[in-house]
């Protein structure tokens, strides 16, 4: 059984922030939001998290094996790098969506995310290490079979966009309601999702729905493992295998 380690990154007061005193230029702001996102990738990167931009102002991390105070530590760095500062939310649980719940209702129960008196909120207990598995995490691996030749090499590049961010959108609406999942795009034609132990009827049951509801086709690595990093990794090698021997679904090994 899969056991989800979930962080929620939020900028504090980041809307009213963006038009006191006054509007900020737009490219200020999305040069902020993406620093802001390769500096948490990497902080949390480093200790074998994984980071999904979401919305920019909201971004969701796996942090299975990251205790408290290293979250502090992140949050400090933030601060003192940034014009913005960050709170974070630990939630755990078998399901991913489960935990993202928890972390989302921590958050909202200690004020407004545009509320200027909350500052580096840091709530949830992340799971004890005498606690962990090493099938904690299962990270699945999305791609689209041939994307180059389908869409890069034939359609202009906005249409090409509209067809991967179609599947996208199915997949991360499918699996989440279906299969109690969390799917993040993570640009070219990769989708990364976080999912309980789902097994490889569940994969072939979203790729087949993918491709009957927005006929993108797409093919998908699995891995688990006790941190994301490694789950991520072995998910990474089992999609190759999809490359190789043209399996739609491959669990790699730890």
């Amino acid at each position: 059984m899969t056991n989800t380690q979930i962080t929620l990154v939020q900028i504090d007061n980041y809307g009213p922030w963006t038009v006191t005193p006054e509007p900020r230029r737009e490219v200020d702001l999305q040069t902020l939001q993406s620093r802001l996102y390769a500096d948490l990738s990497q902080l949390f990167g480093n200790r074998d998290g994984y980071v999904f931009f979401s919305r920019f102002d909201n971004m969701v991390a796996v942090t299975n094996g990251i205790d408290t105070d290293t979250h502090a530590m992140v949050q400090e760095s933030v601060g003192n790098r940034y014009p913005v500062t960050v709170s974070l939310s630990v939630g755990t649980a078998p399901a991913p969506t489960e935990a993202i719940e928890t972390a989302s209702e921590q958050l909202q129960a200690a004020g407004s995310a545009q509320a200027s008196d909350r500052r580096e909120i840091l709530r949830g207990e992340p799971i004890a290490e005498s606690k962990r598995t090493d099938e904690d995490v299962q990270i699945a691996h999305f791609d689209v079979n041939d994307a180059t030749g389908k869409y890069t090499d034939r359609l202009n590049e906005f249409d090409t966009f509209i067809n991967i961010e179609q599947s996208y959108a199915e997949l991360m609406r499918y699996l989440r309601e279906t299969h109690d999942s969390l799917s993040f795009f993570v640009g070219g034609d990769n989708i990364i999702a976080v999912c309980p132990m789902l097994d490889g009827d569940a994969y072939h049951d979203a790729i087949t729905h993918v491709s009957e509801a927005v006929g993108v086709e797409l093919k998908v690595g699995v891995g688990r493992a006790g941190d994301a990093q490694s789950a991520g990794m072995a998910a990474k090698h089992a999609l190759e295998t999809c490359r190789y021997d043209g399996r739609d679904v491959v669990f790699g090994e730890q």
